[in-house]
């Protein structure tokens, strides 16, 4: 079976790209720079080489995580939590006040601040990105706000309330009177003490978020969604059911009416949702270019090389094409700690070789194990583990000389290599094709054993010739008939844990 990733179902046209992302904890950052070169170094000062390094790695877009103000009060609340002081004083031995900024996901106002260069600061951050052929990709949070947030004394009827004390409340000073507002939160989980919640319920509420999601549009190429499913109509409804509020629920998604009013100014502005609970054909539908796809990465975290396997191919036509695809981000663990060095090489491989989103995290390129609190503005260095620097190294400098995340792509089903194999399961295989007839083929064998699959390969005019294949990350190199291919697909024989980016070209 071969599953086509152009077709799209969702009534959106969606460019056929699929970026290369790579996602920086913004505020560690120019703090490891300002020490390395021994001057404050902000947004408006990195150093080119900074730029020249993501451009040659082949990234399209890079996500500043956590550049918006948070605020005194948030901040205090993260000095004060006894859990993340424990995990500080894990973490960052001898740390000090001044090392916790609050959460990045507890905005007390959409501007940067002077501390990492100000809004000219991002300014010029974005004009030197677009001079290396980069774009950026910034937060937005549209559950919630941070406590400091002016909107909580100014315009609380923007706001989640009840009448009196309730549980996950708390009581808020406003012009209006004391008011008992909510506390962000997701359903599963027990409030954000630092947040407020957005009550979508209201068109006051929707048309001042979109009024920031348009300020924030302004100034970068993409957003990134925190937790967008819970702004869905039936998922809002059910979480705040117990804090009824008067008028009639709108009937429209905000996301739908939002994505179409800031294309309307920014045609090619990028929407990726951070999305859970199986909902990302959803916000697909509703004008998202990429969500995250969550299950996919449990299922390469905790080694289901089958599981991988059927996540992808049965997804349907476009599906893979619309998800962003990763194996560690702020908010996971560190995949070095679950994954051994070949586990590593195999999965980077499936998400890099996938169409859609390939979605990268700082120190995941240099085998990082700490995860950081995002409250904390400040990171103990780590070592660089070299066999996953090395790997990285090797996909990275070989994607860019083949059709991978450039040409047009198809998931393909293994056919058994031979009566009463079953390891065929373990396989991910993607076929690209930029510019006829040569093609590249991913193949990765997820299991911790060795295992054998024809690999069906669907290219036109493969009979006409003899074909060369030959692996980029190896030394391997065969000649095979195209009448074999055509009618066997390509034999495919790996190690545990094998990876292989194989290149085709004709010998006539």
């Amino acid at each position: 079976m071969v599953h086509r990733l152009t077709d799209w179902s969702s009534p959106f046209t969606i460019r056929v790209t699929h970026p290369l992302l790579y996602e920086i904890n913004t505020r560690c950052w120019l703090n490891e720079l300002s020490e390395r070169h021994r001057r404050p170094v902000t947004l408006a000062t990195v150093p080119d080489e900074e730029f020249a390094q993501w451009q040659r790695l082949g990234f399209t877009h890079i996500w500043l995580m956590g550049v918006w103000t948070t605020g005194p009060k948030c901040r205090a609340l993260a000095l004060a939590e006894p859990n993340l002081r424990r995990a500080y004083d894990e973490i960052l031995p001898g740390w000090r006040d001044e090392d916790v900024g609050g959460s990045p996901y507890a905005i007390g106002s959409y501007e940067v601040p002077a501390a990492l260069g100000g809004e000219p600061g991002l300014a010029d951050f974005c004009r030197k990105l677009h001079a290396h052929g980069l774009k950026l990709v910034l937060d937005f949070v549209p559950n919630h706000l941070g406590l400091d947030h002016r909107w909580l004394r100014e315009r609380p009827d923007l706001f989640v309330q009840s009448p009196v004390e309730a549980s996950g409340t708390f009581l808020q000073d406003t012009v209006t009177g004391s008011r008992w507002l909510a506390h962000g939160k997701d359903p599963y989980f027990p409030p954000w003490n630092d947040t407020v919640q957005l009550d979508y319920r209201r068109a006051a509420t929707r048309e001042a978020m979109l009024g920031l999601l348009q300020s924030v549009a302004a100034r970068c190429d993409g957003v990134r969604c925190d937790v967008a499913m819970l702004l869905l109509n039936e998922v809002f409804a059910r979480t705040w059911e117990s804090f009824p509020v008067a008028g009639e629920t709108p009937l429209c998604e905000f996301w739908a009416d939002a994505i179409a009013a800031i294309r309307r100014n920014h045609p090619d502005f990028l929407f990726l949702a951070e999305v859970y609970w199986d909902l990302e054909a959803r916000l697909h539908d509703l004008g998202f270019d990429f969500a995250y796809d969550k299950h996919l990465y449990d299922e390469l975290f905790w080694r289901n090389a089958a599981g991988a396997q059927r996540r992808l191919l049965d997804a349907g036509p476009g599906f893979v094409a619309r998800c962003a695809h990763f194996l560690e981000n702020h908010d996971e663990p560190r995949i070095a700690t679950q994954l051994s060095t070949e586990e590593h090489r195999a999965a980077a491989l499936v998400i890099l070789g996938l169409p859609g989103m390939r979605f990268l995290h700082e120190g995941q390129l240099a085998g990082a194990r700490v995860k950081l609190p995002v409250q904390l503005a400040r990171r103990r260095a780590e070592a660089a583990d070299p066999a996953v620097a090395a790997l990285y190294e090797a996909l990275l400098a070989a994607l860019p000389h083949t059709a991978v995340g450039k040409g047009h792509a198809e998931l393909l089903t293994p056919r058994p290599a031979w009566r009463d194999n079953p390891s065929g399961v373990n396989f991910v295989l993607a076929q690209w094709q930029a510019t006829p007839p040569a093609f590249d083929l991913v193949a990765v064998n997820l299991a911790p054993h060795r295992s054998q699959c024809y690999a069906p390969v669907t290219v036109r005019g493969l009979e006409r010739s003899g074909w060369r294949m030959s692996d980029h990350l190896g030394h391997e190199q065969r000649d095979q008939s195209g009448n074999a291919l055509a009618a066997e697909g390509v034999y495919l024989d790996l190690p545990a844990h094998g990876a292989q980016l194989l290149h085709f070209e004709p010998r006539f």
